[in-house]
């Protein structure tokens, strides 16, 4: 589990449309940093050191699982993004966005290219200012006072005005949802990007107990006498798990995301059980389905057969690799007909056929971006 960290930011522009500067680069913090918890009045000011345009100012508290190097290497990339060019020169200049790091923690950090707390941010009331307006009652590491104890014997004279213009808090996952369920075919990977959303947004993990399942590599092996005992126990474990895990929320946690929704149980039984023995089994599962919770997101993730047999071989298990791609596309028809009837549930279908969410980051960044656009 990945450690969540308390960072604070302070934005500028003084260039172009600034407001919607500042905006932009909020979108990109929470984006690629974390859940910004709070957003600074916007303040008017002066240059500092040069002539130019009046700046817009603010600062934000972000929570974040991004080591000090990394938000730096982040921020910078967010700053070259949004068009800021970077001078050789020190002398400052106008510039479409700045990003500073502020704090982190309570931690002092002397490296060559970061220097947390930020070295200038006691001489300036352009950064106090909004800083005090959201953490007036955070001590600085160094100083040992309050950051309104710092603002009050703050030498700077410089005028700084609060504006009545008004930035949008993007709205995390962690805002959105309380329970989302990731659904999609044998080995659609599921269960992977579950673990990633758990970690990185501190998410309280179900995952479905499939390993522990007795009948699973006997189903394989002779589908016909295995069939019906392995629906059936994966449908009640299912339903234990699901029961159990929903109703005890962990007030450490900040949502639940599962790797799979009860209702998938039944998509499996019209694959494999015969006719007579599907009938048994959608009667126990209607009254099992009527106390499960839903969720407030269904993610569908799709994969091409073809990609789908390959993720299925390198994952190596042995009882999978003889897996039709016929049985995976009857799986698949399976949930097109179940996503198309259910109309009580928020669904999101997201293609990961040509994506690589594990190992390229902007993949994994696409898919976040479409779950958070979701409307609930």
């Amino acid at each position: 589990m990945k450690i969540q960290r308390t960072t604070y930011l302070s934005l500028g522009s003084n260039k172009g449309n600034t407001l919607k500067n500042l905006q932009l680069a909020c979108n990109e913090i929470a984006q690629k940093i974390g859940r910004i918890i709070r957003i600074s009045s916007v303040y008017k000011t002066a240059p500092w050191g040069f002539e130019s345009e009046d700046f817009l100012n603010i600062c934000i508290e972000v929570s974040t699982n991004l080591t000090p190097e990394k938000l730096l290497k982040t921020v910078l990339a967010i700053e070259t993004n949004m068009g800021r060019k970077r001078q050789v020169s020190k002398e400052y200049s106008a510039r479409v966005i700045d990003i500073d790091i502020l704090l982190f923690d309570d931690e002092i950090i002397f490296h060559e290219n970061l220097k947390v707390p930020h070295p200038n941010m006691l001489e300036r009331k352009f950064v106090l200012v909004p800083l005090t307006e959201i953490a007036s009652n955070l001590k600085h590491p160094i100083a040992k006072k309050t950051i309104l104890m710092c603002l009050q014997s703050c030498t700077d004279t410089s005028d700084i005005e609060k504006t009545d213009l008004q930035l949008q808090r993007p709205i995390s996952i962690v805002d959105k949802f309380n329970y989302i369920a990731i659904e999609g075919n044998i080995g659609a990977g599921k269960t992977t990007l579950a673990k990633m959303i758990g970690d990185d947004f501190n998410a309280k993990l179900v995952l479905e107990r499939f390993a522990d399942n007795p009948f699973l590599p006997k189903f394989y092996e002779d589908k016909d006498r295995y069939a019906f005992p392995l629906e059936m126990s994966f449908l009640a474990d299912r339903y234990s798990q699901l029961s159990d895990d929903l109703a005890q929320f962990d007030l450490f946690k900040n949502f639940i995301v599962s790797d799979y929704y009860i209702f998938k149980s039944l998509i499996f039984a019209q694959v494999t059980l015969a006719k007579e023995e599907y009938v048994l089994y959608r009667r126990m599962f209607d009254i099992m389905y009527k106390e499960i919770t839903k969720p407030d997101l269904y993610v569908y993730l799709y994969q091409n057969t073809e990609r789908l047999l390959k993720n299925i071989k390198k994952r190596g298990r042995d009882y999978e690799q003889n897996i039709a791609s016929e049985y995976l596309e009857k799986i698949h028809q399976g949930y097109s007909g179940f996503i198309k009837t259910e109309q009580n549930l928020n669904t999101l279908i997201i293609d990961v056929s040509s994506l690589d969410f594990v190992n390229n980051t902007a993949d994994y960044d696409y898919i976040i971006k479409q779950i958070n656009e979701v409307d609930i």
